[in-house]
């Protein structure tokens, strides 16, 4: 069963009701997704909100990990047309608690407007969404069931973790700009090889950012091992009393990061440089990326997400800059290399990549 008899909507109201529930949820892709060309935005809009839903139902810190698989499994059978969206979204409302902001309670109300919307993109973008969507939900689902504050067991772990919550998105936007574009799609293989390093790089950012929020929810996504060679232990991290080594275990993941935000833009430069939109995107993200890596790495005492999030300023610099040098590789090679002046570099830039890549 389906949720195809939800009330009549133009294709005009649908994209109203995406630009508001986007720019709820994330003011950053609500900044970045207006750059792509209209019918793709509208299918990467449509994309981050169903990644974000997953994201809700995996913070709401009242739900049990069992109810969490519950309603992931029915999201993804809605998803398919197997199942009508209502009535375990009308379940799932009541058990939002106050910690679930009153934007995240917009979008939960929405899901099923939001699935009527993706049902109606061909089969190639139906089949990058939905792929996607259940990879994410799986992953979430693993590892919701062991977090801790002790980390996760090592880089490679870590890796992974990054995987299911950000690189599956980068292979996923990969398939929908080469079923958009068959000038993007000539350049498949060389995309998808750099998909995964994308998301993780913007994936590794959040994670070092938000080190001290998660902690308040009881997760660390951290790699124990980086931390332990330092002579810092993670289960005992306090943002009042810091550990000998964990400035120099910051540090080093922000190498890691960076190298892989070197990737996202060697991805982004095989984008032909007549796509603007696209590779805006694309560098409006990278750049503010680097951007944060350059705060922390200047303010690795920090305590609170707050001391290390970029100015609107800088905000607004970066998407000028990357306005005027869009269509120039050599001069985007440059500013990445100036903005990444002082970063430290890591060894490599290591991924976790599946037995079988999604690149259908």
């Amino acid at each position: 069963m389906s949720d195809a008899c939800h009330s009549p909507a133009t294709q005009a109201d649908d994209d109203r009701l995406q630009d508001a529930l986007l720019d709820g949820v994330s003011r950053t892709f609500a900044l970045t997704i207006p750059q792509l060309p209209g019918s793709l935005g509208r299918v990467v809009g449509n994309a981050y909100l169903l990644c974000r839903i997953i994201d809700t139902i995996e913070d709401e810190v009242t739900l049990p990990v069992a109810d969490k698989r519950r309603f992931y499994d029915r999201f993804l059978r809605s998803l398919a047309g197997e199942e009508a969206a209502q009535p375990w979204v009308d379940e799932l409302i009541p058990a939002l608690s106050p910690t679930a902001s009153a934007d995240e309670h917009t979008l939960v109300r929405a899901i099923p407007r939001v699935i009527a919307i993706m049902r109606g993109f061909n089969p190639a973008q139906r089949a990058a969404l939905t792929e996607c969507v259940r990879i994410m939900a799986d992953g979430m689902a693993e590892f919701q069931q062991r977090k801790s504050l002790d980390g996760l067991k090592d880089l490679a772990e870590h890796a992974r973790y990054c995987y299911y919550v950000a690189g599956v998105v980068g292979e996923m936007l990969t398939r929908l700009f080469c079923d958009y574009s068959p000038e993007i799609a000539r350049n498949r293989d060389g995309l998808m090889a750099r998909s995964v390093s994308f998301g993780q790089g913007l994936q590794m950012t959040n994670i070092l950012k938000d080190v001290w929020e998660d902690r308040i929810r009881g997760a660390c996504w951290l790699p124990r091992d980086v931390f332990l060679a330092q002579g810092c232990d993670l289960s005992r991290l306090d943002p009042q009393h810091p550990q000998p080594g964990f400035a120099k275990a910051m540090d080093l993941l922000i190498g890691e990061a960076r190298n892989c935000l070197e990737e996202a833009l060697e991805y982004t430069l095989l984008i032909p440089r007549e796509e603007t939109g696209i590779r805006n995107f694309c560098l409006w993200a990278i750049g503010m990326a680097v951007l944060s890596l350059r705060k922390l790495h200047r303010h690795l005492d920090f305590h609170e997400g707050r001391q290390v999030k970029i100015t609107r300023r800088s905000v607004a610099a970066t998407i000028a800059v990357c306005r005027f040098a869009a269509p120039r590789d050599g001069l985007l090679r440059q500013l990445f290399a100036g903005a990444s002046i002082g970063l430290p570099r890591g060894a490599r830039c290591a991924v976790y990549l599946p037995a079988s890549p999604r690149d259908a």
